[in-house]
């Protein structure tokens, strides 16, 4: 999971072939990507959902998770969050598609 994200940054095999997978794919791997993150920061890592919305022109990487965890996740100053956010849009980039990624209340 991790290797095919890396992938994606680092323009190896899974961006050359990107054109032949179906557009769910690269979404998939992002969203296995930050499920893996915010399961890593917080306590109970059982309540964590990752769930993704594909549109038109945008596509959103939802995550809901406990209130008590909400806080690991952003972070100080929304500093966690805010890396979560830009490695996403960065490897998204790469897959010429707009993700965002938010917290659930």
């Amino acid at each position: 999971m991790l290797k095919s994200f890396l992938n994606l940054f680092s323009g190896g095999d899974s961006i050359a072939t990107s054109s032949s997978l179906p557009p769910e794919s690269g979404m998939k791997d992002l969203e296995n990507f930050v499920d893996y993150i915010v399961r890593s920061l917080v306590d109970d890592p059982d309540a964590v959902r990752v769930s993704s919305e594909i549109g038109k022109e945008s596509n959103t990487i939802k995550i809901d998770c406990k209130k008590d965890d909400i806080g690991k996740i952003i972070g100080k100053r929304g500093k966690t969050i805010m890396a979560i956010r830009s490695l996403v849009s960065g490897a998204a980039g790469r897959l010429k598609k707009r993700v965002t990624v938010e917290v659930v209340d």
